[in-house]
């Protein structure tokens, strides 16, 4: 394919602004949206795409009621550039600063730019954070003991019930709007990344106290019997439960839900789960044979379970558009010994794709993706390529908006290929780990990558991802000008600064 060709393709996916039967579909009843980001679950975690040894009843029923897509990606192998990229419509890795968090991190998403809960704010829907941020807070040196912002609320929502970053990072608190939740002023918040705070003991001096051990790192202060990365020290009283955290945020998100039923809401639920450190409720330890990762799914599906429920209580359901997603690719052992690896069994996380999170094989951004509307989403199945990103330009076309000319720069609107109308996607999408990859139709070209790189060294690489799934057979020797086309392609795509073409 010839360059204009392929700017030709790129430019008609996102070419109509709304796609037909929107516009006047808005001037009625506008869906509800609830988007539900699981956290390093695998294309090959949920029954729905062939996992057996783990049950996901709900998040399967799911599936046999709206589309199941097979070739849906996360913008990235790792949480923050893949958060950062569906809250923006760009991808993070054009960014700098945009990698993993730490959780003292200062909010990476500018106030005041287009982002997903902006435009559907603007649109009239009520905007709601429930779960997982990891993309920053405040402007630099948080002060966890007063008014935490920039954050949600600057950004396009109207509530956010949030762990600052992720489960296994301090600080261990829940942070509501912008206040730590249950904070006694008496016994302030300290945080550091760079030196320890306080008299809390730590995992690597006092290993004695864990009841779940760092496989490696890990090992700085203990909150809850776990230690974490970071030194913490205050905010006794704030300090989550690992094992309730679910039931929180569960709770909260249905709240959302119930105050805001007689408008157009829009929920973007974030869950912890299936992130390390996995620590499900007691109700669920032991009910699957993989160990706590399993148990962790089946926590992760319940909670889904809970929220669709909650629709359906409202009778909500058939006018509400729910995605279900998740951030990156599987991820065994991630710093805890968990048993992770040891109780695998057979079990295929990442399904028939290389690698998982933080790989730019298939497995690490090849994700589950289930779209659901009971009264406009047929039942089906989808090739379409689309992704994440997409979610912003897609969801500007639903409410009605125009994207300025400006923003959402990598966002594409796929609509029609969410709701099930349309076998076509994207034309191509950029994968990232590290490095940058191009997938043009069936086609995934990875450019070289140095001996020294610390994950997946190696030489250009070409594959068929449709006849070659798990990209076991490099085709670049045999097809020098297909290695070409696409290098060229994806250097432009580059360079640009954008692949959403200007209007």
């Amino acid at each position: 394919m010839q360059r204009r060709s392929f700017l030709r393709l790129a430019a008609g996916a996102s070419a109509a602004p709304l796609v037909p039967g929107v516009r006047a579909a808005n001037a009625g009843a506008r869906p509800n949206i609830v988007v539900i980001l699981a956290d390093d679950l695998g294309y090959g975690d949920l029954g729905c795409y062939g996992a057996t040894a783990v049950k996901t009843p709900n998040l399967d029923r799911l599936a046999t009621r709206g589309v199941r897509f097979t070739d849906a990606h996360s913008p990235s192998a790792t949480c923050t550039p893949t958060r950062y990229a569906m809250m923006t419509g760009e991808y993070a890795w054009r960014r700098k600063g945009t990698g993993v968090l730490p959780g003292d991190a200062a909010l990476i998403v500018e106030p005041g730019r287009t982002t997903l809960p902006s435009i559907l704010h603007d649109a009239g829907y009520a905007t709601g954070c429930v779960g997982k941020w990891h993309l920053g807070l405040g402007a630099g040196n948080v002060d966890w003991n007063g008014e935490i912002k920039p954050g949600p609320l600057e950004v396009g929502f109207d509530y956010a019930f949030i762990m600052p970053a992720t489960g296994d990072r301090v600080p261990c608190v829940y942070v509501e709007n912008r206040r730590v939740v249950g904070l006694d002023p008496r016994d302030p918040i300290q945080v550091s990344y760079t030196h320890p705070v306080g008299n809390d003991p730590t995992g690597r001096d006092r290993p004695d106290l864990l009841k779940v051990k760092p496989s490696h790192g890990h090992d700085q202060t203990i909150v809850n019997g776990i230690s974490r990365i970071g030194y913490m020290s205050g905010g006794k009283a704030a300090r989550w439960v690992d094992e309730d955290m679910a039931a929180t945020f569960t709770r909260k998100a249905v709240a959302f839900v119930e105050r805001n039923r007689a408008r157009p809401f829009f929920l973007y639920f974030a869950t912890h789960d299936i992130h390390v450190p996995r620590v499900p409720h007691a109700r669920f330890r032991g009910k699957s044979p993989l160990g706590v990762r399993g148990d962790a799914i089946e926590q992760l599906d319940a909670t889904a379970g809970e929220i669709l429920r909650t629709l359906e209580r409202l009778k909500l359901a058939n006018n509400t558009l729910v995605i279900f997603t998740s951030d990156n690719g599987p991820v065994l052992d991630d710093g805890y010994a968990d048993g992770a690896v040891e109780r695998l069994d057979g079990h295929r996380p990442a399904g028939p794709f290389r690698g998982g999170k933080y790989s730019i094989y298939e497995g690490g951004t090849r994700m589950p993706l289930l779209a659901s509307w009971p009264a406009r989403i047929k039942p089906g199945v989808s090739n379409a390529l689309v992704g994440q990103v997409d979610l912003l330009a897609s969801f500007a076309a639903l409410a009605g908006r125009e994207l300025p000319e400006a923003a959402a720069p990598d966002s594409f609107n796929v609509l029609p290929a969410l709701l099930g109308e349309s076998r076509r996607g994207r034309d191509h999408i950029v994968e990232h780990a590290g490095t940058i990859a191009l997938r043009q139709g069936s086609w995934k070209l990875i450019p070289a990558r140095s001996p020294a790189a610390k994950r997946d060294p190696g030489p250009i690489e070409l594959y068929d991802v449709a006849a070659d799934p798990g990209e076991t057979r490099n085709l670049a020797p045999e097809n020098p000008d297909q290695v070409r086309e696409l290098s060229g392609q994806l250097e432009k795509l580059r360079v640009a600064g954008r692949s959403r073409p200007p209007r």
